[in-house]
């Protein structure tokens, strides 16, 4: 259930739910998570817009992306990590209608500590979100 921040000038993005939304998908997709309320509702991107002037890079450039993404620890194998930063990458430039910006776009992959992650008002263990999606899939599974 990652969270990704995607940081930009304000007017880069033309939908920012539309590019949140894929995201998302993109990410639950690469992880390959089940498809179940527990992933859908608690795995978001949230885009935020900064004022012109707020990034500079050393020669003053401001047209920049950045994104990070928050996952619980382990969640992203090495293959995982190379097709987030790849898809995020093309996503993000195309959701600016802007090709080059794929050159501008920063990705970052941070996982949370083992009791990090924060769901319900509880600080979940990697095996804890795995017993909690395990409960879910028996109870979308079980005869009504």
């Amino acid at each position: 259930m990652p969270m990704i921040d995607v940081y930009a000038t304000a007017g880069t993005f033309t939908d920012k739910h539309r590019l949140a939304a894929d995201l998302a998908g993109a990410l639950m997709a690469i992880e390959g998570v089940p498809d179940i309320p527990m992933f859908r509702q608690n795995t978001a991107a949230f885009v935020h817009e900064l004022p012109a002037g707020d990034v500079s890079n050393v020669d003053g450039a401001s047209n920049y992306v950045r994104v990070q993404v928050l996952t619980n620890a382990g969640a992203l194998d090495r293959d995982k990590q190379i097709a987030v930063v790849s898809q995020f990458t093309s996503m993000v430039a195309d959701a600016a209608h802007d090709p080059a910006l794929a050159d501008r776009t920063w990705v970052l992959l941070t996982e949370a500590v083992p009791g990090g992650w924060g769901l319900t008002g509880h600080a979940y263990t990697n095996d804890e979100l795995v017993a909690a999606a395990r409960r879910q899939i028996a109870e979308l599974q079980a005869p009504r």
